[in-house]
């Protein structure tokens, strides 16, 4: 029997108390796609683009390190939140493979020795938790470039495409609405600002685009009014434009989203989960 890629995943992952509020609706979703990748995807290793680290607006960097730690890159938070862990290993190996595989596309790279920050630990403690689904592979992390641009993070995710035909799972890790200074100033208001609802259905309709119309139909979504409303900066987006990349002709579906103030909390899946 052929062995089927393994699908491609964007997470919005949450801020820093994602872990602690088990009552909230996005914990259980997160929880569920977890177990979905363990348990039905069982991938070799995981590679990860965050929207908390982003290199050269020309260039990335990739963690090479095998043992890191955590970086808390969140201020004003109980002291307790500095003090979290998510055991994790890393694979210089992996790492060296995705060194190679950019350079072959064209794209600066270099390996780097780094933490992994919040934008992975914090939702990845939701869905691999430590004690009750732990990830048990090796977990990489890729930056993004700082230079918020559509199409060069969709070829970065096509340039590592084919690790998953090693049965690695690539996600990308950010929010699909992201402003935190709406959520500031609306002092977490649940009601959701229209630009949340209208953008996270923009951004749904591009990404579930026939594979062939999908990068252009993505490319458009951030040239509309209200990107810069939805992501004053585009660094929680750009995630899912690198997991488009790498999921090729495989079909993008949203399996979940939440309109909550100033932020969209969307889940995506690209390509099918394996059937048991």
């Amino acid at each position: 029997m052929a062995t089927k890629k393994p699908p491609v995943y964007f997470f919005s992952h949450g801020g820093p108390t994602v872990q602690y509020e088990t009552e909230h609706p996005a914990y259980t979703v997160l929880q569920n796609i977890g177990k979905e990748i363990t348990k039905k995807v069982k991938p070799t290793a995981v590679v990860v683009f965050s929207g908390h680290w982003e290199a050269d607006s020309n260039g990335v960097e990739v963690n090479s390190a095998e043992h890191t730690d955590l970086i808390y890159d969140f201020y004003g938070f109980p002291p307790e939140f500095y003090q979290a862990q998510y055991p994790n290993r890393g694979s210089p190996q992996l790492a060296s493979k995705i060194l190679d595989l950019l350079t072959k596309a064209g794209i600066k790279a270099k390996g780097v020795t780094r933490g992994l920050d919040h934008g992975v630990w914090s939702g990845f403690h939701v869905a691999f938790h430590p004690e009750e689904n732990p990830l048990n592979v090796p977990l990489v992390q890729v930056s993004l470039y700082s230079n918020q641009d559509a199409d060069s993070h969709y070829r970065l995710g096509q340039a590592v495409a084919s690790l998953r035909d090693e049965g690695i799972v690539i996600i990308g890790a950010g929010m699909s609405v992201h402003n935190l200074r709406d959520l500031f100033a609306t002092r977490g208001d649940p009601r959701p600002l229209p630009y949340t609802v209208s953008f996270d259905e923009a951004l749904k309709e591009a990404v579930e685009s026939p594979p062939s119309e999908r990068q252009a139909r993505m490319r458009e979504v951030t040239k509309r009014p209200d990107a810069r409303q939805a992501h004053p900066r585009f660094d929680h987006l750009m995630p899912v434009y690198v997991a488009a990349g790498a999921a090729g002709e495989d079909d993008g579906k949203q399996t979940w989203t939440l309109h909550e103030g100033s932020m969209g909390w969307a889940q995506y899946r690209f390509g099918d989960v394996p059937t048991l």
